[in-house]
């Protein structure tokens, strides 16, 4: 797959599903990881977060799944890669720790609220999944 540039748009959202596999975050953290390829751009974003918590959930190292990215012509590809290398009966439960935390646990930390603005503005029982898209929406308008 080819290389992305962050900066220009941001990855997908959390929610967005690659074919095949019903497991948030999956989708937007291919992006991310696209992006650190040679000729690609990371921009604000990071690894480290809901991304780094699914691949250990998963226990997919990511030098390993960045490889597979890099030699994948399609989301189908990366899709079937990743099932095959972590357990799909987990997917729901890793799905719901995703969706879990709310936005209203993290109001009182200023570093925080310092790299989301957005926080403020969201109800805090809002999942941070919808506060990353909430992010990514004021970043690009």
């Amino acid at each position: 797959m080819d290389a992305l540039d962050l900066t220009q748009r941001p990855p997908r959202s959390p929610r967005d599903l690659l074919p095949g596999l019903d497991l948030l975050m999956a989708a937007r953290t291919v992006d991310k990881i696209r992006a650190t390829l040679p000729g690609g751009n990371l921009g604000q974003y990071q690894i480290t977060g809901f991304s780094s918590s699914l691949l250990n959930r998963l226990g997919i190292v990511e030098g390993l799944l960045r490889e597979a990215i890099a030699r994948a012509g399609s989301d189908a590809e990366v899709a079937d890669w990743i099932a095959r290398h972590s357990d799909p009966a987990r997917y729901a439960e890793i799905n719901a720790s995703l969706e879990r935390p709310t936005v209203g646990e993290r109001l009182d930390d200023p570093e925080f609220v310092r790299r989301y603005p957005v926080a403020g503005r969201l109800a805090p029982e809002s999942s941070r999944l919808d506060l990353l898209v909430a992010d990514d929406e004021e970043a690009f308008k």
